[in-house]
């Protein structure tokens, strides 16, 4: 496991900020499925980005009503499987789908959120980790992560996602919504696959 002192802020926040950050950390990851499904025609990454986007309205919208054990058999049908493929991009594409499986587990038990956020934080760095020793670094380990450009631009950004709602004292629907808006927009990945 990779650690930043991050882990110990995020485990903190408040239930609504923990969806947050794990649902933005979910859309960063979500070029790497789409990537992965127009080149192997394998499933529609319009599923995926329509469970998500149910999500964002939960955080948005009072009225919203999402039944995530049908979300989570939606997605099950979406994750591929490694074996299949010889193409690298399988793995960041199941790394999506596991980050995106751990929240609708959170949303549906919320004892299990401090957990989940610490997960798919996790899974998102890792994502990147394995992609940099993929293509010829040495293992990424807590000891040397700080040598290596890429895993620490994912903190980056994770912190960069985690202040601004660390300083909200209450729900804002308008952070919410302009941190979705910004991460659609750049439609960048956390391994650098856009969209």
């Amino acid at each position: 496991m990779l650690q930043n002192p991050l882990q110990v802020r995020i485990e903190k926040l408040e239930p609504w900020q923990q969806i947050t950050f794990m649902v933005s950390l979910c859309e960063r990851m979500y070029p790497n499925y789409a990537m992965f499904c127009q080149t192997t025609e394998f499933a529609e990454a319009r599923i995926y980005r329509d469970i998500l986007d149910s999500i964002w309205e939960l955080l948005t919208v009072k009225s919203a009503k999402v039944n995530f054990e049908r979300q989570l058999e939606k997605l099950e049908e979406l994750v591929p499987n490694a074996d299949e493929f010889e193409f690298y991009g399988v793995y960041p594409a199941i790394d999506a789908c596991m980050g995106l499986a751990e929240l609708i587990h959170a949303l549906l038990d919320r004892d299990l959120l401090s957990e989940a956020v610490q997960n798919i934080s996790q899974q998102s760095v890792m994502t990147v980790a394995d992609l940099e020793v993929a293509q010829g670094s040495d293992e990424i380990t807590n000891d040397n992560q700080k040598q290596n450009e890429a895993v620490c631009e994912e903190w980056d950004v994770q912190w960069a996602i985690a202040r601004p709602l660390r300083e909200c004292t209450e729900r804002d629907i308008e952070l919410i919504k302009d941190l979705r808006a910004e991460l659609r927009d750049d439609g960048i990945s956390n391994i650098g696959v856009q969209l």
